[in-house]
């Protein structure tokens, strides 16, 4: 059979000329599916790995990606998160799905992003994560540093920093298609509260006067390694204690780290740390919560200007194929 459709009801060693666009290859019926014969399509670089008839290419480092020839398959790139801020919650790394992308022949370097570095005890904005990329082409933006206390708002990134307290509560910006913007932060009420992170699926939580810091926006589920997980959710906007019971933001779905906080008394609790799939915990020991490592996360915000926001999470690129 020569044609560009499969043909119907197959018996196994059944042949098969695709003459698909980009295809045109020999196939033979192995009895569950179609086995290309010529004109197959190899590559490498990355950590390797089959899921049903897709070969899996994840780079969780910088690396490169070597293809033999041309194929159509699709990618995943996710930037670094950025790093909880003197307040408010880091944005998540931008993040990139195309599911009909061109690949073409020869070596292409692949770039993952480091997450934002942990911000250290002081009044100021959490750093940005970096970018991810295939080649110049598809380039994810790094997640926006979470906004500072009484000082300056979250930074523009992949998604948007959390806003801060007093005059920085204003969020940071997303970048389109690939994250949103954080949530505002307080700018009044005592006890202090943030705005969390952006996440790529969700804009951040804005503070909630006198009660509660926003949460982390939820990242985005895919399955391109071969079984779904989240990635990209926002951190948690850090909170201070003044008169009132007042809560931390949790961190987004998608490895967001959690919000800490702290207490006029001097006691403090971090946010937990956030994993891949999931989100940390907000509210022990004073320092946001790190986003997940290669899920490119945001991290949590500080207790509103004692001690540390959490780092961001790395993130990750994914090229796969069919076999």
């Amino acid at each position: 059979t020569v044609s560009s459709t499969a043909p119907s009801s197959p018996a196994q060693g059944d042949m098969w000329f695709d003459t698909t666009s980009g295809t045109a290859a020999m196939k033979v019926y192995s009895g569950t599916g179609w086995d290309t014969m010529s004109n197959k399509f190899v590559g490498t670089g990355g950590t390797i790995t089959t899921a049903g008839d897709y070969t899996i290419h994840a780079f969780y480092s910088s690396g490169t990606f070597t293809a033999d020839g041309t194929t159509t398959g699709q990618i995943m790139v996710v930037a670094g998160g950025g790093s909880g801020g003197s307040a408010g919650g880091g944005g998540a790394g931008g993040m990139i799905v195309n599911s009909s992308f061109a690949i073409t022949e020869g070596a292409h370097t692949i770039t993952v992003g480091s997450g934002g570095a942990q911000m250290s005890g002081g009044n100021s904005q959490g750093n940005d994560g970096s970018n991810s990329s295939i080649g110049s082409s598809v380039v994810a933006t790094g997640g926006g540093g979470g906004g500072s206390y009484a000082s300056s708002g979250g930074r523009d990134g992949g998604s948007g920093g959390g806003g801060g307290w007093g005059n920085g509560s204003a969020y940071g910006n997303g970048t389109s298609g690939q994250g949103n913007r954080g949530g505002n932060g307080e700018g009044s009420a005592n006890p202090y509260t943030s705005g969390g992170g952006g996440g790529a699926g969700a804009v951040g939580g804005n503070a909630g006067a006198n009660v509660t810091s926003g949460s982390g926006g939820a990242g985005v589920a895919n399955a391109y390694l071969g079984t779904s997980y989240i990635f990209a959710g926002g951190g948690g906007g850090g909170a201070q204690y003044g008169t009132t019971t007042h809560y931390p933001g949790a961190g987004g779905s998608g490895g967001g780290g959690g919000g800490a906080y702290w207490t006029t008394g001097g006691v403090s609790a971090a946010g937990g740390s956030g994993s891949i799939n999931a989100a940390g915990a907000s509210g022990a020991q004073g320092y946001g919560g790190a986003g997940a490592v290669n899920s490119g996360g945001g991290g949590g915000g500080m207790g509103i200007s004692v001690t540390h926001g959490g780092a961001g999470g790395s993130g990750i690129v994914v090229i796969r194929y069919l076999t």
